[in-house]
């Protein structure tokens, strides 16, 4: 029984029992042996370590915007040699020379599958799509500093003292370094920014993919110099050129192949694991063969990620699926590892050396920054943003990490450039973000010196409209709408349709221009049925609609920039966003997106132009069809008095253009109102009195006035409306006090409303009335 493959069998029970060898229970699960002289509980600590530490580091950094990129570094070096032989005595055995190897190798190979990620959230169409503006920058940003840090080291390298210096002659490499700009560095920067889809945003994302494939393409073919010079073997490089050129070719197999997973799934399905499998085996392959052809054992998998159809099924369930455990576990792993071969005290800065190092770090810097930033300048970008943009581009992150890494284990580097690269990173990593947000502010573009709201729009004008798409279950509310817009050939409505879309498995946003006057929309339109709907509509109205139909495909933290910048190009007087709760005809709640909620309060604060948020209850589910047209709709309108309710008034007045649409108009008067200043009680009689004149003996116009004295009364009117009228049109009237609402403030749940518009919405209310809250235009440069 004591042989380590003894078996025994009991004829008790009929079970064959295997006995395991002692080396696997002495792994320190089972007994009392010392778990440290073993790699997998080493290896094991160390994780745990490594993740607590950066995690303690990066809960009080990130209030202050700074990456987790900073405090992965930070972990590194209090883990590494620099720490006193005192403390360092203490943690010697959480890092043994037998652990080393497994979890070095653990955390590389995560690093390769971040390198697919990227590579599979990385739409190769933007190659397409790059102006010339971001040509031009992509360009530059490589070759500026690399031309400018070479011709400096030509200069440094003369100094004798640096001759002696083994790693002098791999000077070019350092500088090749610093010159590059990862693609997943600007992508991560960006997002951490939140200005990912912003006009500054997509031009550095543009200009970072050019940069990105010209480094890969450059690195390559060095590779194959490489090989030639080191075997001095011409036809051995041809061969290994040859079998790259032949994996390029098979991405062009590979990827019909991924486009047939994702047509063989259908809509709302998840893809089969064996497809997921079968790309993780190909990524898997790719390494190793890329190995094989002597390039970087990266090569592979990031060519195969870039092969993966981007924001597709597959693309976005290989990212569910892999990304927390890469991005939250193995890259801070592999990032600490590298940062724990730092050594301050190898650093010498009075050496000639370690001056010609810091020198290269400042040049190439500076020339990247200034080489970007010109050709902004050359392209029109403002002073402020052009700044931005070349720090963007000059910023560093965990592609320039690992190359440090990987030029040290090939000894092309020595302890000294590597530390003194590693903490110019973190540096980078500090500064970067920091004067990036205070040189530029997205919203900034959006306060204009233009009044864009509909009280101030000419009444022979057309009505610029942005509507706003996150299901097709909005696609009825809005063109019911748009009925009460008064559209005619007289005074006709433009509107603006922007379907929106939660980015999904990849990492650039696309905005998408359709052409909604065709008959017919291509397969590959992500708004197909919306289009559709609109197309009918303004054909049953045509020459007093007109209608554009967009898609924005960006994340949810982040579409309220494809949002205002449409109305702000556009030059919209409204905005129509749909609230964040969804009724079903019965008045229960069906759904609560908070996300939505918090999309909505974003561009109340920032929006160029009023904005309007509709609530739907289900009961606005009138055709298209000519006959609605004879159909009967009421709508009212409370007015308190204030700009809000001015425009909502503006608004409404409107839908009295329509024969078939009744129109009453409430004004809520208190006996002793001072909560609004004379002027503001003129300019709400000039408007009450234009809607009374012009629409005085009209048959679908009605006007009443009501007194009131506390909250109570207004909550009990608004109640009653919830039954008698098909939409209600109020002012958000945000933080204005008045005797009539009075009260009604403390109970609100949704402040984004306004007070009435809050006390319609509440879950409680079961009528059948729909509600457009309107906020009139804020920012204004007077």
């Amino acid at each position: 029984m004591n042989d380590v493959s003894a078996e025994y069998f009991n004829s008790n029970n009929g079970l064959r029992c295997i006995r395991f060898p002692p080396k696997i229970h002495s792994i320190g699960f089972w007994n009392n042996e010392d778990p440290f002289q073993y790699s997998v509980p080493v290896a094991e600590l160390q994780m745990v370590v490594i993740f607590v530490l950066t995690q303690l580091l990066h809960f009080p950094l990130k209030r202050f915007g700074i990456p987790s990129l900073f405090s992965e570094i930070m972990a590194g070096i209090i883990l590494g040699p620099t720490l006193p032989n005192n403390v360092r005595d203490h943690t010697r055995k959480l890092s043994p020379d037998n652990s080393q190897e497994i979890i070095g190798t653990l955390s590389i190979f995560g690093y390769t599958l971040f390198l697919f990620l990227i590579g599979v959230q990385t739409d190769m169409g933007m190659i397409l799509k790059t102006g010339k503006k971001a040509f031009a920058i992509g360009v530059l940003s490589l070759i500026a500093p690399f031309v400018v840090g070479s011709a400096f080291t030509n200069i440094l390298v003369k100094n004798p003292i640096v001759q002696k210096n083994a790693s002098a002659k791999n000077l070019v490499f350092v500088v090749g370094a610093h010159a590059m700009t990862p693609f997943p560095v600007i992508a991560l920067l960006l997002k951490d920014l939140k200005i990912l889809n912003s006009e500054l945003g997509r031009l550095a994302l543009s200009s970072s993919l050019i940069s990105e494939l010209l480094s890969v393409s450059l690195t390559a073919v060095m590779a194959i110099f490489k090989v030639y010079k080191d075997h001095q073997s011409l036809s051995r490089a041809i061969v290994d050129l040859g079998l790259c050129v032949c994996f390029l070719l098979f991405i062009l197999i590979i990827r019909p192949a991924m486009v047939w997973m994702v047509k063989q799934t259908p809509e709302g399905r998840p893809v089969k694991d064996s497809y997921i499998y079968f790309i993780i085996l190909v990524v898997l392959l790719s390494g190793v063969f890329s190995h094989w052809i002597e390039q970087a054992v990266l090569f592979g998998p990031f060519i195969i990620g870039l092969a993966v159809p981007a924001g597709t099924p597959l693309g976005y369930t290989l990212v569910d699926k892999l990304d927390s455990f890469v991005s939250g576990l193995l890259l801070p792993l592999f990032m600490t590892l590298i940062a724990s071969r730092t050594n301050l005290d190898a650093i010498n800065l009075l050496h000639p050396f370690a001056i010609t190092n810091i020198t290269l770090i400042i040049v190439t810097f500076l020339a990247k920054v200034s080489a970007c930033m010109l050709a902004a300048r050359f392209c029109e970008l403002p002073f402020e943003d052009a700044l931005a943009l070349g720090l963007i581009m000059s910023a560093k992150g965990v592609v320039e990490m690992a190359t440090y890494s990987f030029l040290r284990d090939f000894q092309t580097i020595d302890r000294q450039t590597f530390t003194l690269m590693v903490i110019a990173t973190a540096l980078a990593t500090v500064a970067v973000p920091i004067c990036v947000r205070k040189l530029y502010d997205p919203s900034r573009k959006y306060a204009g010196y233009q009044k864009r709201n509909i009280l101030h729009s000419k009444h022979d004008s057309v009505l610029h409209i942005v509507a706003c798409i996150h299901n097709p279950h909005n696609t009825a509310a809005i063109i019911n709408l748009l009925d009460l817009s008064g559209p005619t050939t007289e005074r006709p409505v433009m509107i603006h349709l922007l379907h929106l879309i939660e980015l999904r498995g990849r990492t650039s946003p696309i905005f998408i221009s359709h052409q909604i006057q065709k008959e017919t929309v291509s397969n590959r339109s992500y708004s197909e049925d919306v289009i559709l709907a609109f197309s009918q509509y303004e054909k049953y109205h045509q020459g007093a609609v007109m209608a554009q139909a967009f898609t924005a495909i960006s994340p949810r933290e982040f579409m309220h920039e494809d949002i205002c910048t449409l109305a702000l190009n556009k030059l919209a007087a409204l905005v129509v966003i749909p609230f964040h709760l969804k009724w079903a005809i019965d008045g229960s709640i069906i759904s609560e997106d908070q996300a939505l909620r918090t999309l909505n309060c974003k561009i109340l604060d920032r929006a160029p132009c009023s904005v309007g948020i509709l609530l739907d209850r289900g009961h606005q589910g009138r055709s298209t069809t000519e006959e609605s047209a004879k159909s009967s709709y009421s709508v009212v309108t409370v007015f308190f008095g204030g700009k809000d309710d001015r425009e909502a008034l503006t608004y409404a007045k409107r839908a009295v253009k329509n024969s078939s649409i009744s129109l009453t108009v409430v004004r809520c008067m208190a006996m002793e109102d001072e909560s609004l200043n004379e002027e503001e009680k003129r300019l709400d009689d000039i408007v009450l009195d234009d809607v009374k004149l012009n629409n005085s003996g009209k048959e679908n116009f009605f006007y009443m006035e009501v007194v009131m004295s506390n909250g109570c009364e207004t909550s009990l009117l608004v109640r009653a409306m919830l039954d008698e009228f098909d939409l209600i049109i109020v002012g958000r009237r945000h933080n204005v006090e008045c005797p009539q609402t009075a009260g009604l403030k403390e109970f609100s749940e949704f402040p984004e409303l306004g007070v009435v518009g809050d006390l319609i919405a509440s879950w409680d209310r079961k009528g059948k009335a729909c509600v457009l809250v309107i906020q009139q235009q804020e920012h204004i440069i007077q």
